[in-house]
């Protein structure tokens, strides 16, 4: 079987394939492509309150394009969502409306609580142990989901305005930040021994500049440390010597800031890395929305 997840965020705009195979014991989830275009939509919203003309016109053409891949690959369902960015945007209605024209595509606006949900269906939680106390931290470009799980069950999720885009237009009030403090403190205190399970392009980023594989976990000592090689360089050396991406080089100073909040507020002594974001849960919940769609038929 095969899936496709559109995921427009406030930095980028994705497009995932994604196979599924079944056996008796197991379901495999095997990545064909994914595309990629930063087009930072939360650079107009969060500083002007609504998608500029060229952004948007840039989202309807990405989106054409996405139409066209999908329809070559052929896949039997896919799904688009928009998060942060295009929550808050004031002219949200008229871009919906507008890629509907343009490409065919209905683009679902969901809310926090929704998001957290779809990122949590990865079930990576249950991979790991299904009797822990885990912590998801999804840091996006205009948000941070925070999933409290135990014993494989969601026990908590908050949505908070924290995100790296969002950072770097200075958009962020400090009572933001005291917010997520709060939250945590409250809704950790009775659930010991948390790990924590990071998601999204920048903690990625950052465990392969520990030098550590796909499943590794990461420490705050090892967080603290990419962020102070990164730090140290400039922009521009941070792309020509250290090879990252022109949006990858500003935004993974504000994510890594916020991951070691997180762990150092909840005494989190493992962050686990899995290679997986909000496209990934979007394939997750097609393949269980058909697989329902068999059993009734």
């Amino acid at each position: 079987m095969k899936f496709a997840a559109i995921d427009v965020g406030s930095n980028a705009v994705r497009l995932l394939f994604t196979q599924v195979f079944e056996n008796k014991d197991e379901t495999y989830f095997k990545k064909d492509s994914l595309f990629r275009v930063p087009i930072r939509l939360g650079e107009d919203v969060f500083v002007k309150r609504k998608v500029s003309d060229e952004k948007a016109d840039s989202l309807v053409k990405t989106m054409i394009a996405f139409k066209y891949l999908i329809e070559a690959y052929g896949p039997l369902d896919y799904m688009a969502i928009a998060t942060a960015a295009m929550r808050e945007a004031e002219n949200s209605g008229e871009i919906v409306n507008a890629i509907k024209s343009e490409s065919g595509i209905d683009l679902e606006i969901i809310d926090g609580k929704r998001e957290a949900e779809i990122i949590y269906s990865n079930h990576v939680a249950e991979k790991l142990g299904k009797k822990g106390n885990y912590l998801y931290i999804d840091v996006g470009g205009g948000s941070t989901e925070l999933t409290l799980i135990s014993g494989a069950a969601i026990v908590n999720s908050h949505s908070f305005k924290l995100g790296t885009v969002r950072l770097l237009t200075e958009k962020v009030p400090k009572t933001e930040w005291q917010r997520m403090k709060d939250w945590l403190k409250e809704s950790t205190s009775e659930y010991p021994s948390l790990k924590g399970i990071g998601t999204g392009g920048n903690i990625n980023k950052i465990l392969k500049m520990s030098l550590k594989e796909e499943g590794d976990s990461l420490t705050y000592k090892n967080i603290k440390k990419v962020y102070d090689q990164v730090n140290s360089y400039s922009f521009e050396d941070r792309i020509s010597k250290l090879n990252l991406r022109p949006d990858r080089a500003d935004v993974i100073i504000p994510a890594t800031k916020i991951f070691l909040k997180v762990i150092k507020w909840t005494d989190i002594q493992e962050l686990y890395v899995p290679s997986i974001g909000l496209s990934d849960g979007i394939i997750h919940v097609l393949y269980e929305r058909q697989k329902e769609m068999r059993l009734k038929a």
